[in-house]
């Protein structure tokens, strides 16, 4: 029995089918993680190659229906007869004859239903242009079929995915996407690089491809921050004032460090940058909650860093523009209206962006295409850093090191870190306030002080820092006035023992003359690894600290867990113990009264001057900021030229230690920039090494030796080159580097 079918009820019919087809398929095919973590607009090549035949066919359907629901609304659908609706049904009837035949029928009955489609709005002229197309005049008869080109191999699979989901984000529309396959195509020709070029474009003329004209000017060291203050006061709250407040307490070092290195004749000039600052974390929510913990003894690290960044690029002679916005940062970088899923407008007019990682993730769901094409430019500042191993997406995935943090695929160079712990980063840094200590005592801070150096102020701003450490903290107030500054919310009764005098949470100022009346200040533990402790010794503080057996990591630590490193912490402050040491750094067992008793001892008994290591000072950071911008060069395709050859110092590491260990031994620092002279047979005769067997290997612990078998093990992926890692197995070849007196990231050939 046949059934007679009314135009607009057949297209009823058909929408029904294929969605209850479509969500068969899917049912089949869709990992439920991708439910979870896939961005809206993502094309399927990008999800991985799981139910690719299922994927496509899925895709397929919801195009179709797509299609045919914009068909229903229309008056006219006498052209959709029931012969198409039966060809159809009739090959859903028989699919088990082959998923590859009813994927081609459907394609067939895609591109009459498009015909259809246009010839509907259009009955007298059947090629109308699409909207937005200004090549769409000259549109011929088969201008709108998809090509078949091998040198586009997912043309086809793009315009059924824009099919089926050009809906799903604004941006699509924005660029004249209105579901036809000629709109497609032509988005996909003209915006994205998937399908062939149209009437004679050529992907050269991509408008986020356009290369800017370069900036001629070098960049001269500036006498002054006044650019820098206008451009922070366009921003306000508790963060930005922070900022401010602390470059303009700084403002006179960075001059005089900036005429120092003016005067100095070794000095390159650079060309000059136009360099965007965004902190993500003061962006958007996370912002909010960020700004609110500011004022309640929150870290403060992070704003510590971007204030020394920012005043050092401005003394630099670099153009800066800063945004805690994502709305400004949209406006910027020229996002196209909607959730991020196409391209940027126009070429990204900043040659730097310092960013961190939730900028990076703003920045990612803006830019669409352009933000592999760009991500050579972006900086991250990451104060634990982020190893080769954690960071390539499908490494981390295969061997255990996926964490929430890595994964972005970027030059592990490319994150710039609080201190130099882990040399597979560039070492960032930040400033320690360079004062004299009488000049800071003779303001007079609280009346309960008295003036003396038997102070102790405890490094510790919040109730939960002191959580089981007041016999630590007994111990320490027999020998010296014990002073706190946690933050006490209004109404609330502190918990502090009643020896120690709590001042609140003060102001950067009030907080530095504190110290600069102390003897010691004293670590609970935790926060780990942040600026304080360096600033108290600049100020001639002696810093007493916990050891940490076994050391902290994220196998055994809840703070480090998940975050993309692999480093073991013997102490609150590594960088203090290793670099600083005594008599300005003491490293207790914070259990052990004795131990503690004694280190105190041997601290009042000593004179201790104020230290700044030259790294943590305006000029070493200058110096070192300078260096990298005129160097580094991570938009290259060749292999990096610094450091320069002429520093490399080639170890061959003995079983189960890491390079960085290696290095560090030698009183050398481990250098990735150098591992490429190390990837090639040769290296291994160098080292006297005789090699049975030799391969490549995608290994974060390669170039290696394995003595037994003597094999020689090549690496595969440069973005796994690591000082970082060790096997029992495995004796690593090492890139080692000198390094200037107090300065790690340069070395004598460097600058």
């Amino acid at each position: 029995m046949r059934v007679a079918l009314r135009p607009r009820s057949g297209c009823l019919v058909l929408c029904l089918c294929l969605s209850a087809f479509t969500l068969l398929l899917q049912s089949l095919w869709v990992p439920l993680e991708m439910t979870k973590d896939e961005p809206a607009g993502r094309s399927p090549e990008e999800q991985g190659r799981r139910g690719l035949g299922f994927r496509r066919l899925s895709l397929r359907l919801e195009a179709l229906s797509t299609q045919v629901q914009r068909l229903s609304r229309g008056k006219d659908v006498t052209q959709l007869t029931r012969d198409d609706l039966s060809l159809l049904l009739q090959s859903f009837r028989q699919d088990q004859h082959g998923l590859a035949r009813l994927e081609k029928e459907l394609l067939i009955v895609s591109q009459k239903l498009d015909q259809l489609g246009r010839n509907h709005h259009h009955p007298h002229r059947p090629h109308t242009p699409p909207p937005h197309d200004d090549l769409g005049a000259h549109i011929g008869p088969n201008e709108c079929e998809v090509p078949m080109d091998t040198a586009y191999p997912v043309c086809a699979e793009k315009v059924e995915f824009l099919q089926a989901r050009w809906q799903s984000d604004p941006c699509y529309a924005f660029y004249g996407v209105d579901g036809t396959t000629c709109s497609i195509l032509t988005y996909l020709s003209l915006i994205e690089d998937f399908c062939p070029p149209r009437l004679g474009r050529n992907h050269s003329a991509l408008p986020w491809h356009k290369k800017l004209p370069s900036y001629t000017e070098k960049a001269e060291i500036r006498t002054s921050l006044s650019q820098l203050f206008e451009d922070i006061g366009n921003n306000s709250g508790p963060a930005l004032n922070f900022i401010r407040s602390r470059v303009e307490r700084m403002s006179e070092q960075w001059i005089q460090a900036g005429g120092r290195l003016m005067r100095s004749s070794n000095k390159t000039l650079s060309s000059q940058m136009r360099v965007l600052l965004y902190p993500g974390a003061l962006a958007g929510s996370a912002g909010q909650r960020f700004e609110a913990m500011v004022e309640r003894g929150g870290p403060l690290g992070e704003l510590v860093q971007w204030a020394d960044l920012s005043a050092c690029l401005t003394i630099l002679g670099h153009n800066l523009t800063l945004s805690t916005s994502q709305r400004q940062l949209h406006s910027l970088i020229g996002a196209a209206p909607g959730r991020g899923s196409c391209p940027i407008q126009w070429p990204l007019t900043f040659d730097l962006i310092y960013t961190d990682y939730h900028g990076l993730a703003h920045l990612q769901g803006a830019m669409g295409l352009a933000f592999q094409h760009y991500q050579c430019r972006f900086r991250i500042l990451d104060s634990f850093g982020t190893e080769p191993a954690f960071n390539l997406e499908s490494y981390a995935n295969s061997h255990g090191y996926k964490t929430l943090w890595g994964r972005w695929g970027l030059q592990p160079l490319q994150y710039m870190t609080m201190f130099p712990h882990t040399p597979d980063n560039s070492f960032l840094g930040f400033v320690s306030k360079e004062a004299e200590r009488t000049e800071v005592r003779e303001e007079e801070l609280e009346p309960e002080t008295d003036g003396t150096d038997r102070i102790a102020v405890v490094y510790g701003k919040q109730d939960y820092m002191w959580q089981g450490k007041s016999e630590y903290v007994e111990v320490i107030s027999e020998q010296l006035e014990t002073h706190a500054t946690v933050y006490q919310p209004p109404g609330h009764t502190s918990n502090l023992p009643s020896f120690i005098t709590n001042h609140g949470l003060l102001t950067q100022e009030h907080f530095l003359r504190l110290l600069g009346r102390a003897k010691v200040f004293v670590g609970l533990g935790f926060p780990y690894e942040g600026p304080a402790p360096i600033e108290a010794i600049a100020l001639g503080c002696v810093f007493l600290q916990p050891r940490f057996d076994p050391p902290h990591s994220s196998v055994n630590n809840d703070f480090y867990k998940g975050k993309p490193t692999s480093r073991q912490i013997s102490s609150q402050h590594p960088y203090a113990e290793e670099f600083i040491g005594r008599p300005h750094v003491w490293t207790v067992d914070m259990a052990n009264r004795t131990d503690v008793r004694e280190a105190l001892k041997a601290i009042l008994s000593t004179e201790v001057k104020p230290f700044a290591p030259r790294e943590l000072t305006c000029e070493g950071m200058l110096e070192r900021l300078h260096g990298y911008i005129t160097h580094q060069n991570f938009c290259s395709k060749s292999v990096p030229t610094w450091p320069p050859e002429s520093a490399l110092r080639a170890h061959l590491g003995p079983l189960g230690q890491s390079c960085a260990g290696v290095c560090r031994r030698s009183s050398l620092v481990c250098e990735p920039a150098l591992f490429h002279h190390l990837n090639s047979p040769s290296a291994f005769t160098r080292l006297g090494l005789g090699c049975s067997s030799m391969g490549q290997e995608v290994n974060h612990l390669f170039p290696a030796y394995s003595p037994w078998g003597r094999h020689c093990g090549l690496q595969q992926e440069p973005l796994l080159f690591s000082c970082a890692g060790s096997d029992p197995s495995h004796r690593r070849l090492c890139p080692c580097r000198p390094h200037l007196p107090g300065q790690v990231a340069l070395c004598p050939d460097c600058i």
